[in-house]
C-alpha cells in the first residue's frame, strides 16, 4: 500500500468513523476489508484503525480480531482477555454484554478466568488505541485554549496552560516513537503499551485542567475520551503493572530492553 493509498483508507475509515460504532462499525470495517488488511497488512491496518478509533471516539470489536490472529485463530469468536487487578473481560461483539459493563460507553463484561492469550501484538494495538485517545484530549484542550479569553487575553497566553501541553505533546510523541519502533517480541510491546497508557492518562490530567470546569462536565467531549483512556489502560495490563512488569524483567536479566538500536 502505498502514500496515496493509505491517505485514501485513512479519510474513508475517518468517515466511517464519525458515522457509527460498534456493530454498525464492524460490518462498515468488513466491507471495507478489515479481515484482509489484516492477514496481509497488519503492519498498516492495525496502527491507523486503532489511532482513528481513538481519535474519533468510536468502537469496535476488532482486538478480538488481533488477538484471535496472534493466536493463529480464525477471527470472528470473542475471548477471555486480561484486566488489570487479576480480573478478566470479555468483548462482546452483539455490542450488548449480558451483565454488568465494565464501561457503559463499551461491550466490556467481566468473565471468569479464562486461558493463555498471546498478549504482544493486542497490546501494541491498544497502544495506538491510547495514543489516538490522548491526541483527541489534546485536540479539544487546544481549541478550548485558543478560542475562550480571560482577563482580556486567550487562554493559551498563560505559561502555565502551555506547560501542561507542551507536556500532554512530548508525551504522546514519545509514545507515537515507542510504539512505531516496537517489534514483534513481548519486551517492546510491553513497553510500548505502558508508554501509550502513560501519555494518554498525562493527557487526561493536563487536557481536563486546560478546559477547567467544563471539562468536568458530561455535556463536554472530553469526558467520554478520559473514561475511554482509563478503561483502555487496564486491558491487557495497566501502565502501572507493565512499568512493575518491566522493571522485574530489568532485575532478573541484568539489562535494559532496547527498543531502538542507533
Amino acid at each position: 500500500m502505498d502514500a496515496d493509498e493509505r491517505d485514501l483508507l485513512e479519510e474513508v475509515l475517518r468517515k466511517s468513523m464519525a458515522g457509527a460504532s460498534g456493530p454498525a462499525l464492524d460490518a462498515t470495517l468488513t466491507a471495507l476489508g478489515w479481515p484482509q488488511m489484516l492477514a496481509e497488512e497488519p503492519g498498516t491496518a492495525v496502527p491507523l484503525v486503532f489511532r482513528l478509533l481513538g481519535e474519533t471516539g468510536a468502537h469496535a470489536c476488532v482486538l478480538n480480531d488481533v488477538v484471535l490472529r496472534a493466536a493463529g485463530s480464525p477471527p470472528g469468536r470473542t475471548l477471555a482477555l486480561p484486566y488489570t487487578g487479576g480480573t478478566w473481560v470479555e468483548w462482546a461483539r452483539d455490542g450488548v454484554p449480558e451483565g454488568p459493563a465494565l464501561d457503559p460507553s463499551l461491550p466490556l463484561r467481566r468473565v471468569a478466568a479464562g486461558g493463555p492469550v498471546p498478549l504482544a501484538d493486542g497490546r501494541r494495538a491498544l497502544g495506538w488505541w491510547l495514543l489516538g485517545t490522548g491526541r483527541a484530549m489534546l485536540a479539544l484542550a487546544r481549541r478550548h485554549v485558543l478560542d475562550r479569553h480571560q482577563f482580556g487575553r486567550p487562554l493559551a497566553s498563560f505559561q502555565a496552560l502551555r506547560h501542561r501541553l507542551a507536556e500532554t505533546h512530548v508525551a504522546l510523541e514519545g509514545a507515537r516513537a515507542a510504539l512505531s519502533a516496537a517489534r514483534e517480541d513481548d519486551t517492546s510491546a510491553l513497553l510500548a503499551k505502558a508508554a501509550a497508557g502513560r501519555a494518554a492518562l498525562t493527557a487526561a490530567r493536563h487536557c481536563q485542567q486546560a478546559l477547567g470546569g467544563i471539562g468536568f462536565t458530561t455535556e463536554h467531549d472530553l469526558h467520554r475520551h478520559l473514561r475511554r483512556a482509563l478503561v483502555l489502560d487496564g486491558l491487557l495490563g495497566s501502565a502501572r503493572d507493565l512499568t512493575r512488569e518491566a522493571g522485574t524483567l530489568l532485575l532478573r536479566e541484568g539489562r535494559t530492553p532496547r527498543l531502538v538500536d542507533l
